[in-house]
């Protein structure tokens, strides 16, 4: 293998970007993020504080070479010399920065400018002169002759694009093999440093094969991103640089701005190679860049800050869905002036973080942002989407095999359905709201339940997204002590009558032990979610169900609701009932934990144990439409005085409407 074949093929798989590979990697760092014009110190503390913690793989610098002096950001893109010294601070703090991140576990990627040098004359930031076509290691012979390039160019003539002056830039000639070598040798110089990686501005500016040679003279397997804006029309192409290492993808910036802006998100459940963009693999993408987001470079109906919780949503989406190599963006407040330079402070400023105020905007703290890139981090086994649903409309959600299952409304109303997560039945913690607990027995944000069949019931607000995946799971512990419980009643019924439960501790009796529920009813209750979301019965009352209680319903949950419901059920369907029912594939009828016969109403739950008493609790039936509540009871067996059946958390409940008998079994 060659060292250009060694580089291209190697940095085409640094980053996670074949995660298609990555089958059984659990936790991979995914995604990487653009400090646009923060200084190395900035940089380095931010490695260290957040984006090694939150499993960001790297940091995309601003360009650390020498260049012209002046308050504009695009001065950072007008090289002078190779010298590490530049606006964003000195070698040493540049050095400095790299070791950092490498110790927190982010790489750096560097901005490398190489198709041009400065235009004019004057001074650069460390004190070296230059001319027109006169720099500390190059004369007029080094760089191509001047001429234009018109904007026809772009679509029509390579060679203009290629060789002359982009914006009045002093344009290398480098298919010189000087000009290679100076390049090389810069290029050298950073991967000395630490660097692990380059994003190489402009790269359509210069032929492939002159990159693929500079390339082939870089020690070490350095990450290629080359900047190749290719909407579709170029008369250089993106393609022709695949053989280097990765390219921008602009095709997935424009044409997801429109979709989030204008169109509809069930379009995107083929997004990708099916749009004619490029091969996930080569692919760079990101929502904006420090270009488009100021009208440059592309630039499109581009999602940037400025849009709100849009930008978030749209973040969320390009990080959950397996396709190419993201790039979060962390911008400044420019105030509609496209030259505007960052702001004068820095984003730490002793122990203050001068962030989303009118000047950095640190998106890549945006919790739903931060949070996608966990989720990408935990869904590498499975690059490909299952269980896409949407509304036809802007309500969209799909997993990642059984890794993870993200929802997101971009609608100005609540959506509300039952959807199939293709996750372990249990709890989890969404991520794009807060975080699990170390020891994985809490959450900081909202919590999902997942039942038996996978189904979730998602209630989700307006411009809003979940996200939750299978190492975000809530575990059975001391704490949070959700175990399955089953209840079944049997009670003959007829059409159109429906049984529900109420239950918890009696109050009375919590008081006894000193427990006051009339003042804090919580202390009664009992966490559950239920696992059986099939039966498009007692679906509606489901939803919105979190507890065991004395009342009828709660507040998030159907008016019409008695209580918790139940689904009727049954040991053998009987041939002449016409087409059998299953509670595995209808949510009632048969099913094997049903073990004693014909109507036996069933509550199928995760159940928090924590407030029973030495796992005991309490309930009482009430038939909707039909008996109404059940009379006294008084089980023989009963932990203490009450006049409801006791039941026990973690196990299968037996009884019988109105009798006093009781049975209990395991799983």
């Amino acid at each position: 293998m060659t060292t250009l074949n060694k580089i291209s093929k190697l940095s085409t798989l640094s980053g996670a970007t074949l995660l298609c590979l990555s089958q059984g990697v659990h936790a991979q760092p995914t995604t990487f993020v653009h400090l646009f014009e923060w200084s190395w110190p900035d940089v380095a503390q931010e490695c260290e504080t957040f984006l090694g913690p939150k499993g960001y793989a790297a940091v995309q610098v601003s360009p650390p070479n020498e260049h012209i002096i002046g308050e504009p950001w695009w001065t950072r893109y007008q090289p002078v010399s190779y010298q590490l010294h530049s606006r964003g601070g000195s070698e040493a703090q540049f050095k400095d920065m790299v070791q950092r991140c490498k110790q927190a576990g982010v790489d750096i990627y560097v901005d490398a400018v190489i198709n041009h040098m400065a235009a004019g004359s004057g001074q650069g930031v460390a004190g070296s002169s230059y001319g027109i076509k006169q720099f500390p290691m190059y004369s007029p012979n080094d760089f191509h002759e001047s001429c234009a390039i018109n904007g026809e160019d772009y679509g029509n003539n390579a060679w203009r694009v290629q060789n002359c002056e982009l914006v009045g830039l002093a344009d290398l000639d480098t298919d010189s093999a000087y000009v290679q070598s100076q390049l090389s040798g810069y290029l050298n110089s950073l991967v000395s440093a630490g660097v692990a990686g380059f994003r190489l501005d402009a790269s359509k500016h210069m032929p492939a094969s002159d990159i693929a040679t500079v390339l082939s003279q870089v020690n070490g397997t350095p990450l290629v991103f080359q900047e190749v804006i290719d909407q579709g029309s170029e008369a250089v192409s993106a393609s022709e640089y695949f053989g280097n290492g990765l390219v921008t993808e602009f095709k997935y910036t424009t044409k997801l701005g429109e979709t989030f802006k204008s169109g509809k998100l069930a379009w995107l459940s083929s997004f990708g190679e099916a749009w004619g963009m490029m091969p996930s693999y080569k692919a760079v993408v990101f929502v904006d860049n420090h270009d488009n987001q100021r009208g440059h470079g592309g630039a499109g109906n581009v999602v940037t800050f400025a849009d709100g919780k849009l930008y978030d949503l749209a973040n969320v989406f390009m990080l959950a869905y397996p396709y190419g190599y993201p790039k979060v963006m962390s911008s400044y407040e420019f105030n509609h002036d496209s030259d505007a330079g960052a702001p004068n402070v820095p984003v730490h400023d002793n122990g203050q973080l001068n962030c989303f105020a009118d000047q950095w905007q640190c998106e890549h703290r945006h919790s739903m942002i931060s949070g996608a890139v966990d989720f990408r981090n935990n869904t590498t086994g499975h690059w490909q989407v299952s269980n896409w649903w949407d509304n036809g409309n802007n309500q969209i959600a799909f997993s990642r095999g059984n890794e993870g299952f993200v929802v997101i409304n971009r609608e100005s109303g609540t959506l509300s359905q039952t959807l199939q997560t293709g996750l372990a039945p249990g709890i989890y913690c969404d991520v794009l709201s807060g975080s699990i607990s170390a020891d994985k027995s809490s959450c900081s944000g909202r919590q999902v339940s997942v039942s038996a069949q996978g189904f979730a019931s998602i209630s989700l607000s307006q411009m809003d997204a979940l996200a939750i995946h299978h190492n975000a799971k809530i575990l059975e512990d001391t704490h949070t002590a959700m175990k399955r419980t089953v209840v079944f009643v049997k009670a003959q019924t007829l059409s159109g009558q429906d049984m529900f439960i109420r239950g918890g501790i009696d109050h009375d009796y919590a008081l006894s032990i000193g427990k006051d529920c009339t003042q804090t009813p919580a202390l009664c209750t009992l966490k559950i979610s239920h696992n059986n979301l099939k039966n498009n019965t007692t679906l509606d009352w489901k939803t919105g169900d979190h507890y065991l209680d004395w009342s009828a319903n709660e507040s998030t949950q159907d008016i019409t609701a008695q209580g918790s419901p139940l689904d009727w059920t049954t040991n053998a369907w009987p041939s002449e009932w016409g087409t059998k029912r299953t509670v595995e594939n209808d949510g009632y009828g048969e099913t094997p934990l049903n073990q004693y016969g014909h109507h036996y109403w069933m509550l199928d739950v995760q159940m928090d144990c924590t407030n029973t008493i030495n796992g005991w609790f309490e309930l009482k039936a009430y038939v909707k439409n039909g008996q109404g509540w059940e009379g006294d009871i008084r089980q023989p067996d009963a932990p203490y005085a009450s006049k409801n059946h006791f039941a026990q958390c973690g196990k299968v409940n037996v009884f019988e409407f109105g009798k006093n008998t009781a049975s209990y079994a395991g799983f």
